[in-house]
């Protein structure tokens, strides 16, 4: 069997374009680059998958020994599924991203260059750590962050839901005790 060599040269284009584009900070070139080493490992699947057969069915027409092998189609068929999977939630990521910051592009943490320019091993700096997120430090979307929570959403809650956190009960007002005595 002879494998193409066209097909060898797409695959090994695709691997390169990809991984080019998997080391951008852009999130869409990232998704774009993720995109093309899938359809890379498609190709990389059919070109190891061996010799062109008979369609696997038992009919009495074609002896065994030359059937396909199916599993590579399931493979690929597999790889395209779990690609669209990833690719639907990385464009949930660049459209919050986008929503919230108007920018697509991934920056540098500042926390994690001053560990780096220090030389603290991660464990050393994960027991000294404990409880930022509740410090209130600022994240990578600014003041823009408040935006993606309703200002409304107290009002969501029905006023006599039991289960209903007390931060998304609305809050009686003097008026209204008054009004109930």
């Amino acid at each position: 069997m002879s494998v193409s060599l066209v097909l060898i040269v797409v695959m090994a284009a695709l691997y390169a374009c990809g991984v080019f584009l998997l080391l951008e900070r852009s999130m869409t070139r990232v998704l774009l680059g993720f995109l093309l080493v899938g359809n890379a490992t498609n190709i990389l699947i059919l070109i190891m998958s061996g010799r062109r057969g008979a369609a696997p069915i038992v009919d009495g027409q074609a002896p065994p020994v030359d059937f396909a092998d199916p599993l590579p189609q399931a493979f690929v068929l597999t790889a395209i599924v779990i690609t669209f999977g990833i690719s639907a939630f990385m464009l949930a990521l660049i459209y919050r991203s986008w929503r919230l910051a108007q920018a697509d592009t991934v920056s540098d943490d500042v926390e994690d260059l001053e560990i780096g320019r220090r030389g603290v091993p991660a464990e050393e700096e994960d027991s000294q750590g404990d409880g930022d997120d509740e410090s209130g430090g600022e994240s990578e979307f600014g003041d823009r962050a408040e935006a993606a929570v309703p200002a409304d959403a107290t009002h969501r809650v029905a006023p006599d839901d039991p289960g209903a956190p007390a931060s998304a009960r609305p809050r009686s007002t003097p008026t209204d005790e008054s009004e109930n005595a």
